[in-house]
C-alpha cells in the first residue's frame, strides 16, 4: 500500500498559545485582567493542559505574570518594557534588513509594495487590526528573505509586548509617517541599497520608540506596575475586573433591607399590641379572669392577665 503523506497537526498548546496571545494584544484580555484556567478552556473549547503550557510561554514573553497558588494575570503595560521591546526588535529588523536587501526579487519588492498598500488602507478606515496585519506583512519580507531563524524568533517574541502600546496609542498622523518611511524603504530596496534601508529602518523603528517614551498621552494610557491581586480578584476573572451590575443591586438592596427592617420592628410592636388587646378581649368575653396570660414578647408565663377595668 502506498504511503500517505503525513498531516500535519497543530499541537493544542501552540492553537491556545496564538489565541490568547492575540487576545492580549487586542486588548480583548486587558492590562491586569486575571486569567482564569477553566475560564479560558471553556472559551476555546479546549482542555485546561494546554492552557497552562500557553500560559507558561506567555509568561516566559513577558505578557503574562503568575504567583503560585495566587494568581495569573495579564502583565499590565510598563514603560520600560516597551521600551526594551522596541529596542530589541529594532536591532533585530536593522540586521534582517542588512542581510536581506542585496537578495530581495522584484517579487519580494512587489510584496513589500502591496503590504504598505493595505497598511494605507487600513489607516485610512481606522482598522487597527488591518493595519498591524500589513505592517508584519511588509516587514516581514525582509526577515524572511534574510533568512535567519533568531532573528524571526525573536522579533516574533518581542513584538506583541510593542503592539499592546501601538494599540492604545494609534493615531493616524503617526500611521502617516510610517507609510511614507515605507515607502521610502522600498525604494532603497529597489536600489539594492543596503546602508541606506537600515537607516530607515532605523528612523522607523526609533518611531516607535518615541511613541513608548513620550508625550503624556503615552504614559497616561501605560498602567503602572499594581500591586497583585486580592484573593477575591483572583477567583475569576470576570468578578476582578469590574464591579458588577450586580454588586451594585447588592448595595443598593442592602439600603432598602435596612428601611425595610425598621418599618418590621415597627409592625412587630404594633402586633403585639394588637395580640395583647385581643387577649384582654377574649378574656373578657368568656371571664375566664383566672387564665395564665402569656408574655407574647418573651416566652415566659406570667401572671394572669386582668381584662380592662371599667
Amino acid at each position: 500500500m502506498e504511503r500517505l503523506r503525513p498531516v500535519r497537526r497543530t499541537l493544542l498548546r501552540d492553537t491556545a498559545y496564538q489565541a490568547i496571545r492575540d487576545a492580549i494584544v487586542r486588548g480583548e484580555l486587558p492590562p491586569g485582567a486575571t486569567l482564569s484556567n477553566a475560564e479560558l478552556a471553556e472559551r476555546l473549547g479546549l482542555s485546561r493542559a494546554p492552557i497552562r503550557d500557553a500560559l507558561a510561554r506567555l509568561a516566559d514573553e513577558g505578557l503574562v505574570e503568575t504567583k503560585p497558588q495566587s494568581f495569573t494575570r495579564v502583565t499590565p503595560l510598563a514603560l520600560r518594557d516597551a521600551q526594551d521591546a522596541a529596542a530589541v526588535v529594532r536591532a533585530m529588523h536593522e540586521l534582517a534588513a542588512r542581510t536581506a536587501t542585496p537578495d530581495l526579487t522584484d517579487a519580494d519588492i512587489a510584496a513589500m509594495r502591496a503590504a504598505n498598500e493595505r497598511f494605507v488602507a487600513a489607516t485610512r478606515s481606522g482598522d487597527i487590526d488591518a493595519a498591524m496585519r500589513a505592517d508584519d506583512d511588509f516587514h516581514g519580507v525582509l526577515v524572511r528573505v534574510c533568512g535567519n531563524r533568531a532573528v524571526a524568533a525573536t522579533i516574533d517574541r518581542y513584538t506583541p509586548l510593542i503592539r499592546r502600546l501601538e494599540r492604545l496609542q494609534f493615531r493616524k498622523a503617526s500611521a502617516e509617517r510610517s507609510a511614507a518611511l515605507h515607502e521610502e524603504l522600498i525604494r532603497a530596496c529597489e536600489a539594492r541599497d543596503p546602508a541606506k534601508a537600515v537607516e530607515v529602518t532605523t528612523r522607523t523603528w526609533h518611531q516607535l520608540e518615541d511613541l513608548a517614551e513620550g508625550t503624556s498621552s503615552a504614559a497616561a494610557c501605560i498602567e503602572a506596575r499594581t500591586t497583585p491581586p486580592t484573593e477575591a480578584q483572583s477567583k475569576g476573572s470576570a468578578a476582578a475586573q469590574t464591579k458588577t451590575i450586580a454588586e451594585t443591586h447588592r448595595d443598593t438592596g442592602q439600603g432598602v433591607r435596612r428601611s425595610t427592617g425598621r418599618n418590621h420592628h415597627h409592625h412587630q410592636d404594633t402586633d403585639r399590641d394588637h395580640r395583647r388587646e385581643t387577649d384582654r378581649e377574649r378574656i373578657q368575653d368568656t371571664g375566664h379572669d383566672d387564665h395564665q396570660g402569656t408574655d407574647r414578647d418573651t416566652g415566659r408565663h406570667g401572671p394572669p392577665v386582668m381584662p380592662p377595668g371599667p
